[in-house]
């Protein structure tokens, strides 16, 4: 049964990883422009009072939360991760995808950033040390930001809403 035309795009996010900054932009994003925030994740998340933000807790297991995430969102949803086979996944259902370093994933980068993971991955498989991500940078914030900014101003709003 699909959703109504009417409901509001919402966002999603991989919550497990998701630095607590970009949680926080989130938070305040929800209540400002009234879009619902929903946190997914295999571990009890702390989250707001809000009518907008809602945590939902699911069962361990690779890529449970992932799975979860791509049943419920629905085109235009915005979902943050940095997990690059849940990116492809929400991109090929129609959904916008951004890591919390504000990079936004398409099907034109698509291919080339699995191939990297895929990559780095037999490198990390076959003992090699790859190191982990950079540290993360204010002006990564602040990229997320603007990516988020981009989605709200762009998405539909309920009639009577004002601008985000």
């Amino acid at each position: 049964m699909s959703e109504p035309e009417h409901t509001p795009l919402q966002i999603w996010v991989d919550a497990d990883a998701c630095p607590g900054v970009i949680k926080e932009i989130l938070f305040r994003a929800a209540d400002r422009a009234q879009v619902h925030v929903t946190l997914v994740a295999n571990q009890w998340i702390r989250c707001p009072a809000s009518r907008y933000i809602r945590a939902l807790q699911v069962q361990g297991g690779f890529d449970v939360a992932d799975s979860e995430i791509v049943e419920r969102m629905r085109a235009g949803d915005l979902v943050v991760t940095q997990d690059i086979p849940l990116a492809a996944r929400v991109i090929e259902k129609g959904g916008v995808a951004v890591n919390p370093r504000g990079e936004r994933y398409s099907a034109e980068n698509m291919a080339e950033r699995l191939s990297m993971r895929n990559f780095m991955e037999e490198l990390r498989g076959a003992g090699v040390q790859t190191g982990g991500p950079p540290a993360f940078h204010a002006r990564d914030r602040q990229a997320f930001a603007n990516q988020l900014d981009r989605w709200l101003a762009q998405r539909p709003r309920p009639r009577g809403m004002p601008p985000a």
